[in-house]
């Protein structure tokens, strides 16, 4: 144990043993400090004793952040930094998350990989709506998750968990949610445009929905599924059933890609091509490959109306911003995006460095695996 470790302890002790709230606070921050300043290089041992410091440090101000704003602030503040490293300490974000103020909890309850399915649908089942909107917002969830969220029947939770392309959705859950949906429009757009959504649960929303949602639907499918809902809204439109196409089959394209790859013929030029031509499924495998990332990461990251989402990949295969703009561009049928949408993803695009966006999605393949 380094003089550094042993230092802080001892500060810990004094800390908690004086009980002062001002000394507590400047102790706990100082250890966050410490902490980030070299987590990805700690072993589990050092991790482990960070956890165990943080952990009482942060019990003691807990009890004084029922009535001082400053612990309270603190308190958010440690959940933010902690929140996006993927070594943190295991106790301390548990205790977090579960911290009955929203701001405390939020930061870690949307993005720490060290919460478990098991956490999740713990939190999922016994704190209220923003505690579950946050969860919904991760990138990544199972359907064993996103069932827990469902159950409590929030109508913003589902809408969250509708536009949420990295959500899993079992069936029961899918039914659940186009039930809702027949009385809420905006749910019925963002669900109708899933691509895991089952066709026959496609059927049964367009059926109840009305015309301006349906007007919404066409102008939002993206490129794979635009045919499907145009065929699907004019069978119910006349009253007839029919069965609608299936959906893509990414496997020529992936298979193509990788042709592609072995004989030293995939590039930037080549992915720029296919975003141009709007050919999806080309543009969704040779994004993975050049990403070194896979195509059950990129497909729902395409089929987001954020665009924050695919910036990542893009930025891990260290793209021209011209061929990101083509990329994302590429999510639609036809058109263009809005200036100002451009504008703002390219303000993201540039604060982001290729290490960070490579180890994201790393986070990202295990969470989909």
């Amino acid at each position: 144990m380094s003089k550094a470790e042993l230092s802080i302890i001892d500060e810990v002790e004094s800390a908690i043993r004086l009980g002062s709230a001002e000394k507590g606070l400047e102790t706990a921050r100082r250890v966050t400090d410490l902490f980030l300043s070299s987590a990805g290089s700690f072993d589990d041992e050092q991790i482990a004793l960070f956890d165990d410091v943080l952990d009482r440090l942060i019990g003691t101000i807990e009890l004084r952040a029922i009535a001082d704003m400053g612990a309270r602030v603190a308190l958010a503040e440690i959940s933010a930094q902690l929140a996006p490293i993927a070594q943190a300490p295991p106790s301390v974000i548990r205790r977090l998350a579960n911290n009955d103020e929203i701001r405390i909890a939020g930061p870690v309850l949307q993005e720490s990989a060290r919460l478990d399915d098991g956490e999740l649908v713990k939190i999922a089942s016994s704190k209220g709506e923003p505690h579950l909107l946050a969860v919904a917002g991760r990138w990544w969830l199972k359907e064993i998750v996103t069932d827990a969220l469902l159950a409590r029947r929030y109508p913003s939770v589902s809408r969250r968990l509708a536009a949420n392309p990295g959500a899993r959705v079992s069936g029961n859950g899918f039914s659940l949610i186009v039930g809702q949906a027949e009385s809420d429009p905006e749910l019925a757009v963002s669900v109708g445009v899933r691509v895991d959504l089952p066709s026959e649960l496609r059927r049964r929303l367009l059926r109840s929905a009305t015309d301006a949602v349906r007007t919404r639907l066409l102008s939002r499918a993206p490129p794979h599924l635009f045919e499907e809902i145009q065929t699907a809204i004019a069978a119910v439109t006349v009253g007839v059933e029919r069965e609608m196409s299936a959906v893509r089959d990414f496997e020529g394209a992936k298979r193509a890609i990788a042709g592609l790859k072995a004989t030293g013929q995939l590039n930037e030029a080549m992915l720029l091509g296919f975003a141009r031509q709007r050919r999806y499924e080309e543009t969704a495998a040779a994004l993975a490959a050049l990403s070194g990332s896979t195509v059950e990461v990129i497909r729902p990251l395409m089929q987001s109306l954020r665009e924050d989402g695919l910036l990542v990949p893009c930025k891990a295969a260290q793209l021209s911003w011209d061929t990101t703009v083509a990329v994302l561009e590429c999510r639609f049928a036809t058109g263009a995006m809005k200036p100002a949408d451009v504008a703002r993803a390219q303000g993201h695009f540039a604060r982001m460095t290729p290490e960070n966006a490579r180890r994201t999605l790393r986070f990202w393949q295990v969470r989909a695996s």
